[in-house]
C-alpha cells in the first residue's frame, strides 16, 4: 500500500565511513544531503519483501537509454521492477558505473600499502546482514554525488565531484524498500575531495 509522505521519519547524520540500512516504504522519500560538498555516497535498493529483487545498474542504464542518473530516472531491479524514482536532485548527476571501493580493488588501483583501509563493500556487508544481504546480494551501485566522466573510448576517470554543500537527491519509493548505505571512506581518488565528510538522511512517509 503506498503511504502519503507528509511526515518527517527521519532525520539523522551518517559520519564519514559509516553507513546506514534504512527501510523506506512505498510511497516515501529519502532524501540525501551532502552537508559538506563532494561526497560521494554508495547506494544500493532492494524489494524489502524480496532482497533477492535488487537494483540493477545495466538495466537502469539500458531502459532510460542515460549513462547518468537525476530528475526522472527510474531505478530499476534486476526483474525489470520499478524500484525507486529520482524525485529531486539539486546536484544535476550522478553515477552508476564506478562502483564501490574494496580492499581488493584499492590494492590493484593504489598500491599494496593500501590494503587494510577501509571500503564501502565493508560498510555494505556490515549493515546489510540486519536485512539478511550478503555477499551474493551485493551489486553494482549508484554513486550519489560522484562524478565519474565517461570518455568517448568507453572508459572511466575519477574526477572532483559536482556537488557542493547541501546540494541533495531525493528518491521516491516504487515499493517497500531497503536503501543500503556507505558514506564512502575513499582517500585514494577525488571522489570525496580526498578528505570523506558526513551526510544527513532525510524521510518523509
Amino acid at each position: 500500500m503506498t503511504v502519503t509522505a507528509t511526515t518527517v521519519a527521519l532525520d539523522s547524520v551518517v559520519e564519514a565511513g559509516d553507513g546506514a540500512l534504512v527501510t523506506v516504504p512505498a510511497g516515501g522519500r529519502l532524501q540525501i544531503v551532502d552537508l559538506y560538498g563532494n561526497q560521494a555516497v554508495d547506494t544500493l535498493f532492494y524489494d524489502a519483501h524480496d532482497i533477492d529483487n535488487r537494483y540493477s545498474a545495466f538495466d537502469t542504464i539500458r531502459e532510460q537509454r542515460a549513462v547518468f542518473l537525476t530528475i526522472g530516472s527510474r531505478l530499476v531491479s534486476t526483474r525489470l521492477d520499478e524500484l525507486a524514482v529520482i524525485t529531486d536532485d539539486t546536484c544535476g548527476r550522478h553515477d552508476t558505473v564506478g562502483g564501490a571501493c574494496s580492499q581488493e580493488s584499492n590494492v590493484i588501483r593504489y598500491g599494496e600499502s593500501t590494503r587494510h583501509q577501509h571500503a564501502c563493500r565493508q560498510t555494505f556487508l556490515r549493515y546489510g546482514a540486519k536485512a539478511g544481504i550478503g555477499q551474493r546480494q551485493l551489486t553494482h551501485n549508484i554513486n550519489f554525488f560522484m562524478n565519474v566522466p565517461v570518455t568517448p573510448s568507453g572508459g572511466l576517470t575519477f574526477e572532483d565531484g559536482l556537488s557542493a554543500p547541501g546540494k541533495y537527491v531525493e528518491i521516491t519509493a516504487s515499493r517497500d524498500l531497503f536503501a543500503l548505505i556507505s558514506n564512502c571512506p575513499q582517500v585514494n581518488n577525488p571522489c570525496n575531495g580526498w578528505n570523506p565528510t558526513p551526510i544527513q538522511l532525510l524521510g518523509w512517509w
